[in-house]
C-alpha cells in the first residue's frame, strides 16, 4: 500500500470520530502545553536571578566572610577574618577599578515631625555609586575625607527622601539617625527593588559613622572592624581571574594563612549566577517530570482509543485484508492513525503551550521566558508517545485473521 494511501485511510479514521479523536489528543494537548509552560517558568526565574545579580555592577568580584573564618576571628591563632581595613589593601591592587564596603544597619530616623522605624542604613564607600553602578540625582556622595574624618553626613534613598521631607528640598537639612544627628547632602536617584533590597529606602553614610556610633565593637581597637562584603571592581573583564589571584594571594599573606585556608570567600557574579541555576535545575526537573506524567496519560489514551477502533472496525480489517492488505499495511495504517493523533495533539500543545506562558507572565508577577528546546521536546515526546503507544493496537490489528474478521458483527 502506498503511504499516501495509509496517510489518507489514517486521517479518514480520524476525522470519522471528531469528538472521540480530540478527547484523545486532550492528554497529549495537556502534556506538551504543560512541558512548554513549566520550562518557561523556570527559564524565567533563573533569567530574573541572573539580571538581579547582574544589576549589581559590572564586572564584580564579592569578598566575604566564610562560615569558618568567623569562629577564626575570635581564636588565638589563625587569621582575624574580614575587616575594613582589607578593602583598602584590596584597592591598591594591579586591575581593580574600585572598591566598595557596606556595613548595615537599622536605626530610627526623625526629620522635623516625621519619623521612621527601623529604618535601613547603610555604611559604605565612596566608590560605592560607580561599583554597584547608582546614580546621585541630587547633591553629591561622600567622599573619602569624609569617611577619613567620620563626618556625620548622609545621602538617602529616592524613596526615604519623600518619606522624610516630601517636595521640600532635602540637601543641608538635618536628621537625627538614633542618637546621632547627621547632615544630608545628597539623594540618589530612583532605583526600585533588587532581589529584596529596596535601594530607594535606604540611608547612606560612611562607614565609619556606622561603625562609631551604630555599630560599636570592644573588639574593633584590637581586630579591626568587621565587614561582611567587599565589592570589587575589575577594570574589565578580561582582568577579572587575574585580580581574583592576586586578592586571594593578599588575603593570605594579610591573614597570615595558606591560601587553601582562607578565612573569607571570593566569587564572582557568574558563580553566584551559577549557583542558582543548579537550586532551580532541580526545580526544573520537577516541573518536567509532572509534565510528563501529563504525557504518559494521554499515551494511555490513545492506546486505549486505538484498542476501541480495531475492536469496531475489525470487520474494516478484514475487508481491506481479503482485497490484498498485508499485515504490514495494516499495522502501519493504525500505528499511523495513532502517530496522526498524538502529532496533531502535538501541535495544538505547542500553540496552548506558547500561549499559555506569554499570558502567564503578563499576568502574573513571574516572569517566563520560552525556550525553543523545550518546544522540540515537548513535540517529540507527544510524537514518540504516538509510536509507542500506537505500536500494540496496530499489531494487534495486523494479526487478526482475516474470516475471522469478515465474520464479526
Amino acid at each position: 500500500m502506498h503511504p499516501t494511501e495509509i496517510l489518507l485511510i489514517a486521517w479518514e479514521g480520524i476525522i470519522r470520530n471528531k469528538i472521540r479523536s480530540l478527547l484523545t489528543m486532550l492528554g497529549v494537548i495537556i502534556g506538551v502545553a504543560a512541558v512548554i509552560v513549566m520550562i518557561a517558568v523556570s527559564a524565567g526565574t533563573e533569567a530574573t536571578i541572573a539580571d538581579q545579580i547582574n544589576s549589581l555592577g559590572a564586572n564584580l568580584i564579592f569578598v566575604q566572610q566564610s562560615s569558618g573564618g568567623v569562629g577564626r576571628a575570635f581564636s588565638s591563632s589563625g587569621g582575624g577574618g574580614l575587616v575594613y581595613d582589607d578593602a583598602a589593601a584590596i584597592a591598591g591592587l594591579k586591575g581593580v577599578a574600585g572598591v566598595a564596603v557596606e556595613q548595615p544597619s537599622s536605626q530610627l530616623v526623625k526629620a522635623g515631625n516625621v519619623s521612621l522605624d527601623g529604618a535601613a542604613i547603610l555604611g559604605t564607600t565612596p566608590d560605592f555609586p560607580s561599583v554597584r553602578d547608582y546614580r546621585v540625582a541630587e547633591g553629591r556622595f561622600f567622599n573619602q575625607t569624609e569617611v577619613d574624618r567620620t563626618t556625620k553626613v548622609a545621602v538617602l534613598g529616592h524613596t526615604l527622601a519623600q518619606d522624610l521631607f516630601g517636595d521640600a528640598d532635602p540637601i543641608g537639612q538635618k536628621i537625627t539617625v538614633g542618637n546621632t544627628k547627621l547632615t544630608v547632602i545628597g539623594v540618589m536617584a530612583a532605583r526600585g527593588m533588587v532581589g529584596d533590597v529596596d535601594f530607594d529606602a535606604r540611608l547612606y553614610t560612611p562607614i565609619t559613622v556606622v561603625f562609631q556610633n551604630f555599630l560599636p565593637s570592644q573588639f574593633s581597637r584590637f581586630m579591626g572592624n568587621r565587614v561582611r562584603l567587599i565589592y570589587v571592581q575589575a577594570e574589565s573583564p578580561e582582568v577579572l581571574e587575574n585580580v581574583i589571584l592576586q586578592i586571594e594571594l593578599l588575603m593570605a599573606r594579610l591573614h597570615t594563612l595558606p591560601v587553601d585556608e582562607l578565612d573569607v570567600v571570593v566569587s564572582t557574579q557568574q558563580d553566584i549566577i551559577q549557583t542558582q541555576e543548579a537550586t532551580t535545575a532541580a526545580f526544573r526537573s520537577l516541573l518536567a517530570w509532572v509534565a510528563a506524567v501529563s504525557l504518559l496519560v494521554g499515551g494511555i489514551g490513545i492506546m486505549n482509543i486505538m484498542l476501541v477502533s480495531v475492536t469496531e472496525r475489525t470487520r474494516e480489517i478484514g475487508i481491506r485484508q481479503s482485497v490484498g492488505a498485508t499485515p504490514t499495511d495494516i499495522r502501519w495504517q493504525f500505528l499511523t492513525e495513532a502517530l496522526m493523533l498524538s502529532l496533531v495533539g502535538g501541535l495544538i500543545g505547542v500553540a496552548a503551550g506558547m500561549g499559555g506562558a506569554w499570558l502567564f507572565g503578563q499576568t502574573s508577577s513571574m516572569r517566563t521566558v520560552l525556550v525553543p528546546a523545550s518546544i522540540a521536546l515537548a513535540f517529540g515526546s507527544a510524537a514518540a508517545v504516538g509510536i509507542f503507544f500506537g505500536f500494540y493496537p496496530a499489531h494487534k490489528a495486523a494479526q487478526l485473521d482475516p474470516i475471522q474478521a469478515l465474520r464479526h458483527e
